[in-house]
């Protein structure tokens, strides 16, 4: 077996960060180790602790307890400048001078503690750029150098990317280590699997919602093939799903407050998971545009996040720019109506 400290190694190529990148993702990898024991007890950690995050949400007692666990092990590292985490309403410094940036959500999907649903942990590592250290995450998705989420389901896995492509471990529950399962994992071009939140439907915008509806008429709609419908509110959850068998996660912008502009995180949410599913062969968007190509401008900024299977992902992206154009008003223009080609 390949632990992923061996798989790491391998790829170094002489370079300080990638070096750096080793012994951060060791760090990261032990705290996930400890982090999914602590999880399998239980015990009140689903537990309101009374205060809320950075972005307005509740604290749950295993959100407080990770952001901990994670900046205390990024902090031994010695190689990382500031962390960034969505529990926290600005940076930590802790070395002017280490070569990287860590910006993570510590505990993904926390309103399913209670329930045993699938959660997880999604990081995202930059370059150190220099300068004001509290802007230092401010960097578009693709000066990333590394990404990875941690999942603690029935068994605890990683995906993680170095730029390398792609690769998928499991935890050795005994030895407490990640061993290599794949590596370049590829998500499949196509699919028929759709992942998104459908009571929001009222909220969602024209384009979204004809997407959806065409493809809940299967073979009888303009996709001429049937659909099936996954969602767990978790991201990390629906993220793996699709890496081991295609399918295309939706959560568009709505017209509820606070939806305008998207839920998920763009620099520790969608960032990552847009890097490791590019890196896989899949797609990233907001609906048209790259996810990996949009500026930050606040560490908490939120955005709208369309990703998965290559071709189902272009064909939520053609709705939207359908829409722009007016197109979508006159059946006898439109690509799936009566001129569908």
């Amino acid at each position: 077996m390949i632990s992923l400290d061996m798989r790491l190694r391998s790829l170094e190529s002489g370079q300080p960060q990638q070096s750096a990148l080793s012994d951060l993702f060791q760090a990261l990898a032990n705290t996930a180790v400890d982090l999914s024991r602590q999880i399998s007890l239980g015990e009140g950690l689903g537990d309101s602790v009374g205060d809320q995050n950075a972005d307005g949400d509740s604290q749950k007692a295993l959100d407080v307890m990770a952001d901990a666990q994670f900046l205390e092990a990024v902090r031994e590292t010695g190689v990382v400048a500031a962390y960034y985490s969505e529990e926290r309403e600005s940076a930590l410094i802790l070395d002017q001078d280490a070569p990287l940036v860590v910006a993570l959500d510590p505990l993904d999907g926390s309103s399913n503690i209670g329930v045993n649903v699938t959660i997880g942990t999604i990081i995202s590592v930059l370059p150190n750029p220099g300068g004001d250290l509290q802007k230092s995450a401010m960097q578009r998705g693709d000066q990333q150098l590394a990404a990875a989420f941690f999942v603690y389901g029935p068994q605890t896995s990683l995906y993680a990317t170095t730029g390398q492509g792609t690769d998928f471990y499991q935890m050795d529950p005994v030895a407490g280590l990640f061993n290599l399962v794949e590596s370049g994992i590829e998500i499949p071009v196509e699919t028929s699997e759709y992942a998104i939140n459908a009571s929001n439907s009222r909220h969602w915008f024209a384009p979204v919602q004809r997407y959806v509806s065409d493809i809940l008429l299967g073979v009888d709609g303009p996709r001429d093939k049937d659909f099936n419908m996954r969602w767990t509110a978790s991201l990390v959850a629906d993220a793996s799903r699709i890496f081991n068998r295609g399918g295309v996660f939706l959560y568009p912008c709505d017209r509820r407050p606070k939806y305008e502009n998207g839920r998920l995180r763009l620099i520790y949410e969608a960032n990552p998971i847009s890097l490791l599913v590019e890196q896989a062969g899949g797609a990233a968007t907001d609906g048209v545009d790259r996810i990996l190509l949009k500026q930050p401008t606040d560490i908490h900024e939120r955005s709208a996040f369309v990703f998965g299977s290559k071709t189902e992902v272009r064909w939520v992206e053609s709705y939207e720019l359908e829409s722009r154009q007016g197109l979508d008003q006159s059946p006898l223009f439109s690509n799936r109506n009566l001129f569908r080609s």
